[in-house]
C-alpha cells in the first residue's frame, strides 16, 4: 500500500521515536502531521521531513490538556478531509518508586499522557481512519506490560491499561478496513529510556530510525496482525 497522498498524525514527534517516525512516513510519501508540546522540536523534525523530501503540517499541543484534543479530528477534516494514518508515540514515564510511595500527582500526570490522551484521540480521529480507504492506527508500546517489574508501577500500570484500551478497540473494528496495532519497539535511545536507566550506555542500543521504519511497515502493509502488539526492534527477543 503505497503512502503518497495519505494523511498521517503522529504525536509525541519532537524527538526520538515520534520524530523518526514522522521522517520515515513523509519519506514514504505522506503529509505528517506532528504534534508535540515543544515548538523548537517541531521545527527540529519538520526540517529532517523537508531535507527527506516530505512534507508536514506541524501542531503544537500538550496532550495533557485533553479537551483540546477532541478537536483534533474535526481540524484533520476541516484542512485536509480525511485522516489515514495514526501513530500515538507519546508517552511519560512517570516517577519510578515503590506503589506505596506513588504520590498522587505523578500518577495523575502519566496516566493523563499514557492513556487518557490515547483514549481522546481515538475519540477524536476515529470516525476519520474508518473512512479511509486502509485506515492505520498504531500505538508505541512497552513489552514492560507482560513482565511486571518492581518500581515501574506508575509506567507498567498506564501502559497496560493502554494496551487493554487498544486491544478492545482492535475488536470493535475488526470487520472494518481499519488495521489497529500496539507497536513495541524494544531498548531505544531515547530520553523516555535514560531517565529509568540512567547508567545505561545507550550508545550500544538502537537508534530510534532503527525503529521507525517497523512502525511505517505497520501502517503501509496490506496485512498485519490487527489488534497485536508487534515487535519492531531490530534486536530479537
Amino acid at each position: 500500500m503505497s503512502l503518497t497522498g495519505k494523511v498521517a498524525l503522529v504525536t509525541g514527534a519532537s524527538r526520538g521515536i515520534g520524530a523518526a517516525t514522522a521522517v520515515e512516513l513523509a519519506r514514504r510519501g505522506a503529509h505528517v502531521v506532528i504534534t508535540a508540546r515543544t515548538q523548537g522540536g517541531l521545527e527540529e523534525t519538520d526540517d529532517a521531513i523537508r531535507a527527506a523530501g516530505g512534507a508536514a503540517t506541524l501542531l503544537p499541543l500538550d496532550l495533557a490538556q485533553g479537551e483540546m484534543l477532541e478537536l483534533i479530528g474535526p481540524r484533520l477534516f476541516e484542512r485536509f478531509g480525511r485522516l489515514d494514518i495514526l501513530v500515538a508515540n507519546a508517552g511519560e514515564l512517570g516517577v519510578l518508586s515503590p506503589v506505596h510511595d506513588i504520590q498522587p500527582d505523578d500518577w495523575t500526570s502519566a496516566l493523563a499522557v499514557n492513556v487518557t490522551a490515547n483514549w481522546r484521540l481515538i475519540r477524536s480521529t476515529a470516525r476519520l481512519l474508518l473512512a479511509a480507504e486502509a485506515g492505520r492506527a498504531v500505538f508505541v508500546t512497552s513489552r514492560i506490560v507482560l513482565h511486571p517489574t518492581a518500581y515501574w508501577g506508575t509506567y507498567g500500570a498506564t501502559k497496560a491499561a493502554l494496551h487493554h484500551l487498544v486491544q478492545c478497540w482492535a475488536e470493535e473494528t475488526r470487520t472494518t478496513n481499519l488495521r489497529v496495532n500496539l507497536a513495541d519497539p524494544g531498548p531505544v535511545a531515547t530520553v523516555l529510556r535514560r531517565g529509568g536507566f540512567p547508567g545505561e550506555d545507550q550508545a550500544r542500543l538502537p537508534k530510534p530510525q532503527d525503529v521507525a521504519g517497523g512502525i511505517a511497515d505497520l501502517c503501509e502493509a496490506t496485512e498485519n496482525r490487527h489488534g497485536e502488539m508487534v515487535r519492531v526492534s531490530p534486536i530479537p527477543l
